[in-house]
């Protein structure tokens, strides 16, 4: 079984919040419950254009962020571990940490596109979420939106998904292992 196989095994649910302090307190509160961090997810954008510079860099297991939301993107690191900073064609700057990390780094370096998708959507598809759902979660990230999003057994998922719903996303979505397949 691959590591792309084990990703479409598991139970997804995404929550879409419109702030990155409520994306954050979000996985604060997942972690509080003890939620298994390394079966969360964080993509986002959040910042516009500015004159400093904006980047990061990771030695041995800490990473620096620089820019508008260095605060908020190097606490997730330290909470969730590893991750991913790329530019999408159409999205911008995007930073992708936990679980769904590897899924987009295994479609950049397979120049893999899924039907006309879009990295970030290739990469939830090959996790098994349904294409229309995708290029949903790709148009809130373009919207400066943030994806928390929680993987494993239905039972994990329930508890987060009621975790993630006390906090009022802007959207939530289970994706069910029978439903996406």
């Amino acid at each position: 079984m691959t590591q792309t196989d084990t990703v479409t095994q598991t139970d997804t649910v995404i929550a879409v919040f419109a702030d990155h302090n409520i994306a954050e307190a979000a996985v604060k509160k997942l972690a509080a419950t003890g939620f298994d961090m390394k079966n969360l997810s964080v993509v986002g954008k959040g910042y516009h254009t500015e004159e400093k510079v904006i980047g990061f860099y990771n030695t041995g297991d800490r990473m620096k962020f620089w820019g508008k939301l260095g605060a908020f993107w190097g606490g997730l690191w330290g909470l969730i571990g590893g991750g991913i900073f790329l530019t999408i064609p159409t999205v911008g700057p995007v930073m992708v940490l936990g679980y769904l990390a590897h899924l987009v780094a295994s479609v950049v370096v397979g120049a893999v596109e899924v039907g006309g998708l879009g990295v970030l959507s290739a990469a939830l598809y090959n996790g098994g979420l349904p294409k229309d759902s995708v290029i949903k979660y790709e148009a809130a990230v373009k919207a400066d939106e943030f994806l928390v999003m929680a993987h494993g057994s239905a039972e994990q998922v329930g508890r987060a998904r009621e975790i993630l719903k006390s906090i009022n996303p802007s959207s939530l979505e289970l994706h069910e292992v029978a439903k996406a397949a």
